[in-house]
């Protein structure tokens, strides 16, 4: 496998052009082949130039049965995630009406013409391409090419679109700025500030939400960087995906017309750009790092002469405005976590993985299986409907899936769980539903870092099982009890900081037979009478206690003493019974750590995408029930 995750994809490509790569949420499908020149379209149009060499050939071109076949099952259009589904989201465009455009099959047949009904008729379109297309690229003061290093605002909900951009951004040696909505403004002006983009990448709607209807969106909860302008000052180029709305700049690329003829749109000449501090992480040695030619000369970079140490994504985790904890991953530290995932499960050609997730639909890709992208219907019964062998699930999303399908699809062979640690019971009910059960644990920093069965994980007595570390992996256990991590696919390091060596996970583990085991988060630990005390060592058993559907310990500091009172929070399920659990409790916690008090609650309060326990919130709760 390519030790760089562009390279890696392209490869499967070259090997089986005509194999189907992705299926959108509506079910339509896109061929390898035609990956591959979707996300070479999208590199030539942010570099400013054609590739140097030959252009790469990704199979002949197909004949009319396989047309016929794609016609039949539904052409992607490009605009997956962002299509219009109302009285014009699907009506050609009259110039594709009389035949023409087609032929070539790069335009009804691909999905890539103007389905909006909205890129010619009001003449806003044509205007804007024609500046770019002139070749100057400099309307909007820009130097016109994106260079290596060059951070790129993402904001592309999932979708064959997010990720044709996404591979497309990467691959012309642009790191990716993850736009997350919701954050307060100036946590949003430190992160601009901190990665300063030189590119946006988002959906047209993005573009109205963030300007003329920003008033709209801030009222329920969406918050947005402007995307015209996300960082005053500073001069950035603009691709859209979706029809042309109001907010959009007049001068963006558009998607669709790139894909139509790929390089069409990008400029011709442009200015070679002065070596300023304003790319991603200056201080880093690998923002601009290449072994192909330079940027500012007569041929752009091959998409194998970026070197692998490029900066690939920057991933924030902390939301503080003084310092933003930007992650960095690298094209070559993100190929080596995807690989640790390969290793870990069977996966390749003729296999469907059906997921949201980029860290799991990129290493389908990878190993040339068919990645499946949900829409909108009962997950099950789309599993079943394409024949699902793989799938992804956050626990308490599963908890909610396997109450109304206590079977899953025959196909699907293995269900990897993550993001947060799994009840016993839904640990149970997964098993119960068929596929081989997977929990993984990772981090921002590291993906993956161990991989246990589901059915490990419930005989483990004590603590919550991990796994052993996966390999390369390294791990270190501190004088304290904290996990460090290191390996080729840890992050290269956090924005604007040295490199790292290691990280330190903020996990508090033991090792058991080459295991390891989780004993809680280390700013969980809970102090009581001179003796530590370890949730996660309790939590898991108690959880798999009859009458229990999930458990947590929290401790609420006296403001006197420090010492903590140990609350013991449950969700009870059929038959709980308070004074059995007290009698219970002393076969599986230790005697220094049994609760103070137990508190039943309707629903555990939890928080971000992944649905995780929120303790803080749980320690407000219970504090208000005392």
């Amino acid at each position: 496998m390519s030790d760089d995750i562009i390279g890696g994809i392209m490869a499967t490509a070259g090997r089986e052009p005509g194999r189907t790569a992705i299926i959108d949420g509506r079910g339509r499908e896109i061929s390898y082949g035609e990956l591959a020149r979707r996300v070479e379209a999208v590199r030539t149009a942010m570099t400013g130039r054609p590739r140097s060499g030959p252009a790469p050939r990704y199979g002949p071109v197909p004949n009319e049965d396989s047309r016929s076949r794609e016609k039949d099952r539904g052409p992607v259009d490009g605009q997956t995630g962002t299509e219009d589904r109302g009285s014009t989201g699907d009506r050609p465009h009259a110039r594709d009406q009389g035949g023409t455009g087609d032929r070539d099959g790069t335009g009804g047949r691909d999905g890539t013409e103007d389905r909006d009904g909205t890129g010619d008729r009001d003449g806003t379109e044509d205007q804007s391409h024609a500046r770019d297309q002139g070749g100057t690229g400099d309307r909007d003061g820009t130097d016109g090419g994106l260079r290596p290093g060059d951070g790129v605002l993402f904001a592309v909900r999932p979708g064959v679109d997010a990720v044709v951009l996404a591979l497309g951004a990467v691959a012309a040696g642009g790191t990716l700025v993850l736009a997350d909505p919701g954050l307060a403004p100036e946590v949003l002006g430190a992160r601009m500030t901190a990665t300063r983009p030189r590119w946006v990448v988002a959906e047209s709607l993005l573009y109205t939400l963030s300007g003329p209807l920003k008033g709209l969106a801030r009222r329920r909860g969406l918050l947005l960087p402007n995307l015209r302008d996300p960082l005053p000052g500073q001069p950035v180029r603009h691709l859209y995906t979706g029809p042309w709305l109001p907010g959009v700049p007049r001068a963006a690329l558009r998607l669709s017309r790139i894909l139509r003829s790929p390089g069409d749109n990008a400029p011709k000449k442009p200015a070679p750009s002065p070596d300023t501090p304003d790319t991603l992480d200056p201080t880093a040695p690998d923002a601009t790092s290449t072994t192909g030619p330079d940027m500012s000369g007569a041929g752009a970079p091959d998409i194998s002469e970026i070197s692998a140490d490029q900066p690939a994504a920057v991933i924030f985790t902390s939301g503080t405005t003084a310092r933003p904890r930007g992650v960095v991953h690298t094209r070559g530290s993100l190929a080596a976590g995807l690989a640790l995932f390969r290793s870990a499960f069977p996966l390749g050609p003729g296999d469907v993985v059906h997921t949201d997730q980029l860290m799991l639909g990129l290493p389908a890709l990878l190993a040339g299986a068919t990645w499946s992208l949900p829409g909108d219907g009962d997950p099950a019964e789309e599993m079943a409907a394409r024949g699902a062998t793989h799938t992804f699930a956050v626990p308490v999303h599963l908890d909610r899936l396997l109450r109304r399908t206590p079977r899953l699809p025959e196909t699907l062979r293995y269900l990897l769980l993550g993001a947060a640690p799994a009840p016993p019971a839904v640990l149970r009910r997964a098993i119960e539903a068929g596929p081989e059960v997977l929990s993984v644990y990772a981090m921002t920093e590291a993906l993956p870092i161990a991989i246990a069965s589901a059915r490990e994980k419930l005989a483990q007595a004590e603590g919550d099982l991990l796994g052993a570390p996966l390999p390369g992996v390294g791990v270190r256990i501190a004088d304290d009890g904290e996990l460090f991590v290191s390996g080729p696919h840890l992050a290269r390091r956090y924005l604007g900081e040295d490199p790292l060596e290691e990280i330190a996970t903020g996990d508090l583990v033991r090792i058991e037979e080459g295991r390891l085991v989780l004993l809680g988060r280390k700013k969980d630990m809970i102090l009581r009478d001179g003796v530590n005390i370890y949730p996660g060592l309790y939590e898991p058993a108690v959880a798999a206690l009859p009458g229990v559907a999930e458990a947590a310990i929290v401790g609420l500091a006296d403001p006197e003493t420090g010492d903590e009172e140990v609350v013991l929070a449950v969700i009870p399920a059929g038959g709980y019974d308070e004074g059995l659990l007290r009698k219970a409790l002393p076969a599986i916690i230790d005697a220094a750590a049994l609760p103070d008090r137990i508190e039943p609650l309707d629903a555990f309060p939890r928080s971000g995408r992944a649905d995780k326990l929120d303790r803080a919130a749980l320690r407000d709760l219970v504090t208000r029930r005392a």
